[in-house]
């Protein structure tokens, strides 16, 4: 068991007063039984007109803003309090009909996996092409070792940047670039696994950076982004391919969705012109306590 805390300020500031609309944030991590949420606090500067809670169609928790205020400066802050049980290994106990890669998932299962199967960038063969320096077509492969094989590839074949503009990157320009962010290694995860028929989903969340081990994790300093993989007998599984990290491990999920584009963090809108904006500030603190 491990208690973390996790502190997030997010600042934009503009260069003439602006007129403030409503803003989704997605903060309040999911509830699971490795992961236990204790403590959750929100302020918002300006003072918000109301504040309230929706869950949405994945079963996150969005917490929707509004304002009638007009400002230079918006800042968002929260702190999280959680009793995370980690992962050590792996632990891939998965059905008889399913170790073996290729399989088909279960009938009663393929209907509500469907959207997570279907590929979502399949124009051109950049992933396949990719995927051919490490697998061969159609041989038989364990399914823990192929997908342990591919989230270590991505770690190790490409380069990490930070990026908090907006969007991701599709798969065939980090293919292409030979680098990316964590979301557009997760992307990347998600659409190769779903070549190869796996149901794949996008997570947001957070990453603990242990310093005091000298651990190299990226990622760290934001929000982070990686991966789950639903395999029959052990369910969602996480993938993290940043880090090279499978299980849960340092990982605090905060929201899941089919796409990275319905797990954005923080968003929202504004009365004003384009240049008016001036930028955004984030800082992303993960500790454990005693």
């Amino acid at each position: 068991m491990t208690l973390f805390s996790v502190h997030h300020t997010t600042t934009y500031r503009y260069k003439n007063p602006v007129r403030l609309g409503l803003h989704h944030m997605m903060f309040r991590p999911r509830d699971s039984f490795d992961q236990r949420l204790l403590d959750c606090s929100l302020k918002v500067r300006p003072d918000p007109a109301e504040i309230r809670w929706i869950h949405d169609v994945f079963g996150n928790c969005i917490t929707l803003v509004d304002f009638t205020a007009t400002t230079t400066e918006l800042n968002f802050e929260t702190l999280i309090r959680l009793d995370h049980t980690p992962e050590n290994t792996p632990d891939f106990r998965i059905e008889d009909y399913a170790r073996t890669h290729p399989f088909e998932y279960a009938e009663d299962e393929r209907t509500d996996l469907a959207p997570y199967i279907a590929r979502h960038h399949a124009d051109g063969s950049a992933v396949e092409t990719w995927l051919g320096k490490f697998f061969a077509a159609g041989t038989p492969v364990p399914t823990g070792q192929l997908l342990m094989t591919l989230n270590e590839a991505i770690a190790e074949s490409f380069s990490y940047k930070r990026r908090i503009s907006r969007g991701t990157q599709t798969p065939q320009e980090t293919i292409e670039r030979q680098e990316g962010s964590c979301r557009d290694f997760a992307l990347l995860m998600m659409e190769a696994a779903r070549s190869f028929g796996f149901a794949a989903r996008f997570v947001t969340g957070y990453v603990y950076v242990p310093d005091r081990d000298h651990a190299v994790r990226l990622g760290g300093g934001s929000t982070h982004a990686w991966c789950q993989i639903y395999l029959p007998g052990s369910g969602w599984v996480e993938f993290d391919p940043t880090n090279g990290i499978v299980g849960n491990r340092d990982l605090i999920r905060v929201g899941v969705a089919r796409t990275p584009g319905q797990a954005v963090p923080l968003s929202g809108s504004y009365w004003g012109d384009v240049e008016d904006e001036l930028g955004m500030e984030i800082s992303v603190q993960v500790k454990t306590e005693g």
